[in-house]
């Protein structure tokens, strides 16, 4: 089924060469992104620059490979701490019910309804702009959706036959729950997953382009944000890494579209 989809398979190639530009690139291409190499402002293409100088003659080639590195590190993160965060909490609800459920989904609509932008800023200002701080705001604001997927899951699936049958046979809450329950929740999950690493990079983006960053560390993000007072004068300083982000999340999501029709027998159909 994912193979039959042409703009995910297209999406697919397109993600594996841009993450393998993020392993291989500063090897190819060692130029440092912090250096200043030629005349600010140098256009694409002019004086050997394929992609021309930023506002300091740094080379945006360079910044643009080495930050993809960060940037995609970053959206695999914290899409791996929202998944965890949202998961456990989706899990617990989805099982145990009761008390426990009508605690945790107030939990996860008070997070919900929060600003996650604004949330993840005040988190970064407060503790640091470092990119384990970064990592962890962005996936401590955006774990609800995973959380409620999980949780309509695990409803479904507790009372099937094969459920009520491991239970009868004396499994434990955890094996229920972990071995039983969760490995027959997981494509919805995987989809989920898979639209969040995109969602976490234009996190990033935001963060970084507010100045809320390592200033030692170069993304996209980063990038875009130190040229943004100059976007009059030299566009492509900030069009080339927005175009970058850009074919990045859009690709994830094409993907991850792909493999909802491939996990879900609903739409197998279409």
């Amino acid at each position: 089924m994912f193979r039959g989809n042409t703009a995910a398979m297209f999406a697919l190639i397109v993600l594996g060469l841009i993450m393998l530009c993020a392993i291989l690139g500063p090897w190819i291409y060692p130029t440092d992104p912090f250096d200043m190499v030629w005349a600010p402002f140098s256009p694409p293409g002019v004086d050997g620059f394929l992609l021309g100088t930023d506002y300091l003659g740094r080379d945006l080639l360079a910044a643009l490979i080495h930050g993809s590195r960060v940037s995609i590190v970053i959206g695999l993160a914290a899409a791996s701490v929202s998944i965890v965060i949202g998961v456990t909490v989706g899990a617990l609800a989805g099982f145990y019910l009761g008390w426990v459920e009508e605690l945790l989904m107030r939990i996860t609509e008070f997070f919900q309804v929060l600003p996650t932008l604004l949330f993840s800023m005040v988190i970064v200002a407060l503790f640091g702009a470092s990119l384990p701080m970064i990592t962890l705001a962005i996936g401590v604001v955006s774990w609800t959706a995973v959380a409620r997927v999980t949780r309509s899951e695990f409803l479904r699936i507790r009372e099937l036959e094969y459920v009520m049958a491991s239970r009868a046979s004396g499994a434990t809450n955890s094996k229920l729950m972990f071995r039983v329950i969760l490995p027959n929740a997981l494509p919805p999950i995987i989809v989920q997953a898979a639209l969040m690493v995109g969602s976490a990079i234009l996190f990033e983006a935001g963060l970084s382009f507010l100045g809320l960053t390592d200033p030692n560390v170069v993304s996209w993000g980063q990038v875009i944000g130190s040229n943004r007072q100059y976007i009059l004068d030299a566009s492509y300083t900030v069009t080339i890494p927005g175009l970058a982000i850009f074919v990045t999340v859009l690709c994830i999501s094409l993907v991850g579209d792909g493999l909802n029709d491939a996990l879900n027998p609903k739409l197998r159909s279409r």
